[in-house]
């Protein structure tokens, strides 16, 4: 694995061992960076269900102010921050080894938000959806903010009605990937 862009590009990072986790394909993060590259810089970015720290590390090479990368496996939390001294991103980078849940739930008791959300939770654990609703209605993303679901193409998030909007679906390969925004409000 790979930074694409910023200051830590070019430069390779390792990725967690095994079929456990599924890091994102350099051509998906391109894709999604391409579409989100002015809104990075500043932000403060979430990466749920992180694995390796690919999508948050990559916002922090681009200029993210900072870096919260979330996964409930101790030996994914420790590759995030071995990867952060390895690439010199750690000053931006705060790991959580905690469930999703207790993680947004920690954010709310925080008061903090985030600009830019990545979601790529096991593609049928039904995790997407949950995180998703809870980011919208506890008011974890900020207004203008983006959340991005990494999903499989043939089986997409039910995302049912809230207060979000999809604003892009787009097809790579077998991966989905999904943009919501905050609803206009009428």
């Amino acid at each position: 694995m790979r930074i694409i862009a910023g200051s830590a590009r070019g430069r390779s990072f390792d990725a967690p061992a095994g079929r456990d986790t599924r890091p994102t394909l350099d051509r998906v993060k391109e894709a999604i960076y391409g579409s989100i590259q002015f809104q990075v810089p500043g932000a403060t970015v979430l990466d749920l269900f992180s694995g390796s720290g690919n999508m948050g590390l990559e916002a922090l090479s681009r200029g993210a102010a900072k870096a919260i990368c979330v996964d409930g496996s101790p030996v994914c939390a420790a590759l995030i921050r071995k990867n952060g001294v390895k690439l010199g991103l750690s000053e931006g980078l705060q790991v959580v080894n905690a469930d999703f849940r207790a993680a947004l739930s920690a954010m709310k008791m925080q008061g903090e938000q985030a600009d830019l959300v990545f979601l790529d939770p096991p593609y049928a654990s039904g995790f997407a959806a949950e995180a998703v609703k809870t980011l919208f209605e506890e008011d974890l993303l900020a207004r203008g903010g983006i959340v991005i679901v990494e999903h499989a193409w043939e089986q997409p998030p039910d995302l049912g009605e809230g207060p979000w909007a999809v604003s892009r679906v787009k097809k790579y390969g077998a991966c989905g990937v999904t943009t919501l925004t905050w609803r206009e409000r009428e």
